[in-house]
């Protein structure tokens, strides 16, 4: 198999176990933890959750960061940058670069000592925030796929 090859498996295989954990973390986790009945209960199983999952988050967006980068560099694609029917690819980077800040940043610097202050406050407004920006990312990383797949097999919108 010739590396480029193996990129592109590697690089679809950790979109789909990340954007997959995301889609699984916004539309079943969350939702659950917050029907729970005690506050404690919500940030220990919410805590639990994604603490493992942000493990698994971080290695497939690295994988996924290299893969992509070297797929570009492989192709010698950067011009695509600069060409609007490739929207994707900067789409790609900016969900990219947000998951990284947030994983690699964010969540173990500030995130994770916010959201046991304000949970700890008020579990309900922080669930509601934290879930609304979890459809948020999902969201962006949803179209950002859907026009990757379009796009690499032709279908460009301009």
């Amino acid at each position: 198999m010739e590396y480029f090859t193996l990129a592109r498996v590697l690089h679809v295989l950790a979109v789909v176990l990340w954007i997959g954990g995301v889609a699984m973390v916004t539309t079943v986790i969350i939702p659950a933890v917050k029907q729970m009945k005690s506050k404690e209960e919500q940030i220990e199983t919410f805590e639990k959750i994604e603490g493992r999952f942000a493990l698994q988050a971080k290695i497939t967006t690295l994988i996924t960061g290299i893969s992509g980068f070297y797929m570009v560099y492989a192709l010698n694609a950067w011009n695509r940058f600069l060409e609007p029917r490739y929207w994707w690819f900067h789409t790609m980077v900016l969900v990219w670069v947000l998951f990284t800040v947030v994983l690699y940043i964010l969540e173990p610097f500030v995130l994770h000592k916010l959201f046991k202050k304000y949970a700890t406050k008020n579990p309900e407004k922080t669930f509601n925030f934290m879930h609304k920006a979890h459809w948020v990312l999902l969201l962006l990383s949803l179209i950002t796929i859907f026009g990757a797949v379009a796009g690499c097999h032709g279908w460009f919108f301009f």
